[in-house]
């Protein structure tokens, strides 16, 4: 019972969100982490299929997993590529096994060595149109059962939702539109998460959770603040740095 209200919550909080203004970045960002928190998975990734037909990473629960997608995109391999491309999930693969290394070997190379050793990839889709992919990565070899695919699938098509906005896919001008500000807005958020981790000189998730904090506890949307914080027209002394361990 505990896992199913909390599910619930986290849906009531992603209803919550779901405003006319309402950061987007953020919001997937919190659904990667709610993957962990919820799914039996070491972390979570996003990504999206951008204006030009290019996939990018919007959003990721650590930063050793965003490394590893950048490199999935960067290479072309992975189940998440292949997610994205087909619109069909790829569940329970085993990234020690031959399949997965003759199919993906640069991919399944560079997962292990993070520390992972089977992943998932659900599409991010609605109706018959595919717009990106939630990709799980497990450090232990266990199965994810029906009842847990089901779910991630029902949190892919949560951030479908919140990435379109409610909007239809019909509506491509719009539909491009908050893709493209989505990553535009993520480019800007990277850049100040590597620019507060070398000043503060701590890692790049601390910095990020630090940032994150500032921003939503005074309601700012991590694009404009970041925005802010490239074009030298914010403080950060005024951001709490993280305490060290």
């Amino acid at each position: 019972m505990a896992r199913e209200r909390r599910l619930a919550e986290i849906f009531v909080e992603v209803a919550d969100s779901l405003v006319e203004d309402f950061d987007v970045i953020d919001l997937l960002h919190r659904l990667a982490a709610r993957c962990v928190e919820l799914l039996d998975v070491s972390a979570a990734g996003i990504l999206l299929v951008d204006a030009f037909g290019e996939l990018q990473i919007i959003a990721a629960s650590d930063e050793h997993t965003r490394l590893l997608e950048l490199f999935a995109l960067q290479h072309d391999q992975g189940p998440c590529v292949e997610c994205c491309r087909t619109g069909a999930p790829r569940t329970n693969i085993d990234l020690t096994g031959e399949s997965a290394s003759g199919a993906w070997p640069r991919f399944a190379a560079r997962a292990r060595a993070t520390g992972y050793v089977s992943t998932h990839a659900v599409p991010l889709r609605l109706r018959n149109r595919v717009v990106g992919a939630l990709n799980l990565f497990q450090s232990s070899a266990h199965r994810l059962g029906d009842d847990d695919i089901a779910l991630a699938q029902a949190l892919a098509d949560v951030a479908t939702i919140a990435v379109l906005q409610q909007r239809t896919l019909e509506q491509s001008h719009v539909e491009n539109s908050q893709l493209q500000t989505a990553l535009t807005s993520r480019i800007l958020v990277e850049q100040v998460k590597g620019v507060l981790a070398e000043r503060w000189n701590t890692s790049v998730d601390d910095a990020f959770a630090a940032f994150r904090s500032y921003a939503r506890a005074r309601h700012l949307r991590l694009s404009e603040l970041a925005a802010r914080i490239i074009e030298g027209d914010f403080d950060t002394a005024a951001i709490p740095a993280p305490q060290r361990s």
